[in-house]
Order: C-alpha cells, then sequence, then structure tokens
C-alpha cells in the first residue's frame, strides 16, 4: 500500500461517521469484457466488506441479451468474499445474498414487473389496493435493499438501475474506467460518504 492509500485508509478507521452498510456498483458489459475485470472486481469486493460494508449489490448494463448467459457463468464463479446471488432480466427470484449481481434487470424493468405482481395479487384477492405503499413495493422488487453509497465508474448516469432503491443513496461517479479502478478509489468514495451529511429527503 502506498502512503495516500495508507492516508485514506487511516482516515476512514479514524473517522467518527460510520462507512456503508450497503455499497452499490454499477457497471457496463463493456467494463466486464475488459482484461483483469473480474479481478478488479474481486478486489473491490474484498475492500468493501473489509471496510465495513455487510451487503454490495453489483448492477451491470447489458446491451445485448445474449452475453447474459456467459457473464452469469462467470459472475457466479467468481471468487467473492461472501456468498452471491445473481439474478439476470428473466429471474423473478428476489436476491438475499450479501453479494447481489444484476444482470441487465433495469429499474424500470423491475418495478413494472413488481406493479404486475401487485395486481395480480390484488386479483387474487392476497392484496387490499388500499393496504398498497412504499414497503409493499419494495417486497415485491428483486433487488430490494436500499443502497447508502452508490459507485459508478466512467460516466456519471445510473444506466436505468436502482431507480426506486438510490431516492436516498449517496451518489459517487467517478471518471476513472472499471479496468483502472484501484483501491485509493474505493476508499476515496468512502471518504466522501463519510464527509456528507445524509438528509434523506429532507
Amino acid at each position: 500500500m502506498g502512503a495516500y492509500d495508507a492516508y485514506l485508509a487511516l482516515r476512514h478507521r479514524l473517522a467518527n461517521a460510520d462507512g456503508p452498510e450497503h455499497v452499490a456498483l454499477v457497471l457496463t458489459e463493456r467494463d466486464l469484457l475488459e482484461q483483469g475485470a473480474y479481478e478488479t472486481l474481486k478486489r473491490t469486493l474484498g475492500w468493501a466488506f473489509d471496510y465495513g460494508a455487510e451487503r454490495v449489490t453489483v448492477s451491470v448494463s447489458v446491451l445485448d441479451e445474449a452475453v447474459v448467459p456467459t457473464l452469469k457463468r462467470e459472475l457466479q464463479a467468481i471468487d467473492a468474499p461472501r456468498p452471491v446471488a445473481v439474478r439476470g432480466p428473466d429471474d423473478a427470484e428476489r436476491a438475499d445474498a450479501p453479494i447481489r449481481i444484476n444482470l441487465g434487470l433495469g429499474g424500470r424493468g423491475e418495478f413494472a414487473r413488481a406493479v404486475q405482481e401487485m395486481a395480480e395479487d390484488v386479483e387474487a384477492g392476497d392484496l387490499d389496493p388500499e393496504d398498497v405503499d412504499e414497503e409493499t413495493v419494495t417486497d415485491h422488487l428483486v433487488f430490494p435493499a436500499e443502497p447508502d453509497l452508490l459507485i459508478k465508474t466512467g460516466a456519471e448516469r445510473l444506466s436505468d438501475f436502482l431507480i426506486w432503491q438510490s431516492t436516498y443513496s449517496e451518489l459517487y461517479f467517478t471518471d476513472v474506467n472499471w479496468r483502472d479502478f484501484r483501491k485509493r478509489d474505493y476508499l476515496r468514495a468512502v471518504r466522501e460518504f463519510e464527509d456528507r451529511q445524509r438528509r434523506f429527503g429532507e
């Protein structure tokens, strides 16, 4: 570890503010095609848990759904520090593992599916429309947990991911591309998170 990395790590450990318990990463299909991309992901997952995270959500935008099975196999086989749940565009099962990977299930599609499921519950008599609230919607999402910190490399956009869940998340954009993402870049994001005063919409 270089001097600057050591400084950031020390500042993190000494900070009075709590670090993020749930970290989200937004990547692209192209990011994962870069040489060493999965090693970068493995290291980043390790850093997240080393510095206090209890859960990590990784969202990968996919332009060509034909690559989803290949990406899914690669991601399920990654040597991750915690159990992994990978979900693709056609998966409706809720993701509950400490590491949750979203392959191409955009926020609008996820929300539309949740509305459809709630409508089916109403039709079946299992749900009263008057009882539908924010918690009900969240319970019908594949990726229900709300990130504390969301990190996007390479560009300042969410790529249609975690639209509902990231309402009160702290967003951290860096122009560092995924292939060049290092520990110091992760710690910068955590440091900035700790320096912010979260308002949760207030």
